[in-house]
């Protein structure tokens, strides 16, 4: 018989473990709407956007909250190295933390 301090600790593991994995999609939104959104955001003044429209011809959306594609390393690599004119992001500007948020944030959804 499972004692009811065990079984407790395993409810609060549980219960809580989903809060954690929520708080890095949220702090990846963050993120998103602090460095991304000015260049990445939807709509024409947005002009990572403009490139993405121009670049993808309506085959994937331009807007990179839109995207289903974009799997987390991805995102970390083109964040650290840069892309086109995007430039790169130092750690010191987007930490390894804030990345690995974002990476989340903009991660394919299941279903």
């Amino acid at each position: 018989m499972i004692g009811k301090s065990v079984l407790l600790a395993g409810l609060l593991a549980a219960c809580c473990g989903g809060v954690q994995a929520q708080q890095p999609v949220a702090r990846g939104n963050e993120v998103f709407q602090n460095w991304c959104a000015p260049c990445h955001a939807p709509g024409a003044r947005h002009p990572g956007t403009q490139a993405l429209e121009a670049l993808y011809k309506g085959a994937k959306p331009a807007a990179l909250e839109q995207r289903t594609d974009l799997l987390p390393e991805l995102t970390r690599v083109f964040v650290r190295t840069g892309v086109s004119v995007m430039p790169p992001f130092r750690k010191t500007e987007i930490s390894d933390s804030d990345l690995e948020a974002l990476a989340a944030y903009l991660a394919p959804k299941a279903q």
